[in-house]
């Protein structure tokens, strides 16, 4: 795919903690090709999903009857390629990383100066480490690179404006073509219906955060607060985490069930967010993991509610969609682990069960007080018992 947009900008340097700007550069080039199109086939694939994109709005309002979605104009969508969405999320990672990295090196500063030493922002051993870090973030977005099929990203103006860039006040949804396509090929199911069905998932994204204008800043304060809680905790993190890659050689559901017992309670989310041992800390990621278990798994009850009157062939991409993974080669497979992408799909079902269990009671639109204010978002306890949400909220 060579249609590309100026979201592959790169991302603005903060402290010097993590190497953006290599980070980008090596997602790039270490992004897997997609598939093999000509020129003219690219454009009509790039055209026919920005119409898609736009088709699938009506329906998101029919089924979620959010009236957000009659006006979306906060917020914009990008058709890229797997090296731009790569590039595109390192400014992501760039703005809500920002906070967390500049209280870290605010921290070992202060522990630099108490101890006579120098400050370690800008020795040569930070530049390695900065550089080390922007390197493994780039792998890790490479692989990811060709997986996501698409995404809404609610920070994109404030990554576009530390970098003097013009953006739409909201964020903007990228479709990564070469990966859609792929996947319909993979599935052999009709490309015209499987686009407007993935497009319903992503564009059900962009009308939450247009019907909750306060949810970016409120996710950015609660990313902020948890990675603030890690840095006063970041004596005891790299052991933790040194010990999380032993377990990883473990036999399958050895490491999860040690990660539990030294956790103490709940079941263990995998990958990284099994290192979290403050109560604090764990509170505060149950608080993100349910609003993400709430957006992911509302997506996905929309996307599910349309019928053959929509897309003729869903039961078919359905079936055949749900059913890929099954065949996952052994590098894969530990990747996946190690980044938590597991734990993730998890939310899908969590948070869409949420989601009908509420609507089954209360309709979808007692479902849409979720969006008023930040107190009526569901806690984790509630994603997974609905009657909990619905008592608390009155209905």
């Amino acid at each position: 795919m060579s249609q590309q947009s100026n979201a592959a900008a790169t991302p603005s340097t903060s402290p010097s903690m993590v190497n953006w700007e290599l980070a980008a550069k090596t997602a790039a080039n270490l992004a897997p090709a997609g598939p093999a199109l000509k020129g003219s086939e690219i454009s009509a694939a790039v055209e026919n999903l920005r119409l898609m994109a736009e088709r699938s709005v009506p329906h998101v309002h029919e089924i979620s009857r959010l009236e957000a979605a009659r006006d979306l104009r906060d917020s914009e969508v990008l058709v890229v390629d797997r090296a731009s969405w790569a590039k595109a999320n390192t400014q992501s990672f760039a703005v809500m990383m920002d906070p967390v990295l500049r209280a870290l090196a605010a921290k070992q500063a202060l522990a630099a100066k108490e101890s006579g030493g120098r400050p370690v922002q800008g020795s040569s051993s930070a530049t390695f480490g900065a550089t080390v870090t922007g390197a493994q973030l780039g792998g890790a977005l490479a692989f990811l690179s060709s997986k996501v099929l698409g995404q809404y990203d609610p920070f994109a103006a404030l990554a576009a404006s530390n970098n003097g860039h013009q953006q739409a006040a909201g964020g903007r949804l990228l479709l990564v073509a070469p990966n859609i396509i792929t996947v319909e090929r993979e599935l052999k199911v009709d490309p015209a219906d499987f686009r407007l069905w993935v497009c319903l998932h992503e564009q059900t994204h962009r009308v939450q955060f247009a019907a909750a204008p306060w949810l970016r800043h409120h996710m950015m304060g609660e990313i902020e607060k948890l990675g603030t809680l890690l840095v006063g905790d970041s004596d005891n993190f790299g052991e933790r985490l040194l010990q999380a890659a032993k377990q990883m050689g473990n036999k399958p559901g050895q490491a999860e069930k040690i990660a539990k017992d030294a956790a103490g309670q709940g079941p263990s989310r995998g990958g990284m967010l099994d290192l979290l041992q403050n109560p604090d800390q764990k509170a505060a990621l149950s608080h993100l993991t349910a609003v993400m278990s709430l957006l992911e798994g509302h997506a996905n009850v929309v996307m599910d509610g349309v019928d053959q009157r929509i897309v003729p062939t869903v039961r078919t991409i359905r079936q055949r969609f749900n059913s890929r993974g099954k065949d996952r080669g052994v590098i894969e497979k530990f990747i996946r682990n190690l980044l938590g992408l597991d734990a993730k799909m998890r939310q899908y079902s969590d948070g869409a069960k949420f989601v009908r269990d509420v609507v089954a009671v209360v309709g979808m639109d007692g479902f849409n007080n979720v969006w008023s204010q930040e107190k009526n978002l569901p806690t984790e306890a509630e994603i997974h018992n609905a009657r909990l949400w619905v008592e608390r909220m009155g209905l």
